[in-house]
């Protein structure tokens, strides 16, 4: 079995990328396709740069938010070619897809693109587990979206279905110990940084870094289903005995 990958969108403002994006994920056996507030893309520009890849343009996957987006995921990979100020665990697009290939088939991977012009912001990066980048001149590191998307697709396809020898089976994992995904990530973080509010810890007008610095702790422990509600169990009863000391 084969982990499932799906390609993220963010804001795309123009359909013919859509449909570039399309083809180029239709040329590496890749089909989930979800967009977060895109442009109208289902036009006659977006399907004539899709060149045939209509179920993907047709099943595409519109979202109002990256978290909705990124619902069900367990492993989360946003693309930027800019190092952050922010500590992050970088990869190459090679690299990605070689810890892709070594997964499970009930591993759930995104791989996120920003805007065609700013990319990602560093709020849409902290939903992420790793920054990938794909090696280019530094000089000129920007790269068209499909172009991109098609890199990326290549790569994965390669390390699924290559000639590299294949990664031995996974054994199979009960539900509760597969890697939490990022959308109950995302509510745990809401839960965590309304606790540290209500303790007087996290000042909301001055919080500086410290929910991003939190968010990177956590990414790093990859905890699994089971671990995050022990987490979240935690901080509801830590609600609760706050509440009665007020």
């Amino acid at each position: 079995m084969k982990p499932s990958v799906r390609i993220v969108l963010v804001n795309t403002t123009h359909a013919g990328n859509v449909g570039g994006v399309a083809r180029a994920m239709k040329n590496m056996g890749l089909a989930e396709l979800y967009l977060v507030q895109p442009c109208k893309f289902r036009t006659y520009d977006g399907y004539a740069r899709a060149s045939g890849a209509n179920d993907i343009m047709d099943n595409a996957v519109v979202c109002e938010d990256l978290t909705e987006a990124l619902s069900g995921c367990t492993h989360v990979y946003g693309t930027s070619a800019r190092s952050r100020t922010l500590e992050w665990e970088d990869c190459s697009a090679r690299e990605c897809a070689a810890q892709i290939g070594a997964l499970g088939g009930s591993a759930q991977v995104a791989i996120v693109f920003g805007r065609e012009r700013s990319g990602l912001t560093n709020e849409e990066l902290a939903l992420c587990h790793h920054r990938v980048y794909i090696p280019t001149d530094p000089s000129f590191a920007s790269l068209n979206l499909a172009a991109a998307v098609q890199l990326l697709s290549y790569e994965i396809r390669m390390a699924l279905e290559g000639d590299s020898p294949a990664p031995a089976a996974a054994a199979a994992v009960r539900k509760e110990d597969e890697p939490a995904p990022a959308d109950a990530m995302a509510h745990f973080y809401t839960h965590l940084e309304s606790t540290l509010v209500g303790l007087g810890f996290l000042d909301p007008e001055n919080p500086r870094q410290l929910m991003r610095r939190l968010r990177k702790l956590y990414q790093r422990a990859h905890p699994t289903r089971s671990e995050l509600a022990i987490l979240r169990g935690i901080l509801s009863l830590t609600d609760k005995a706050a509440a009665k000391d007020r």
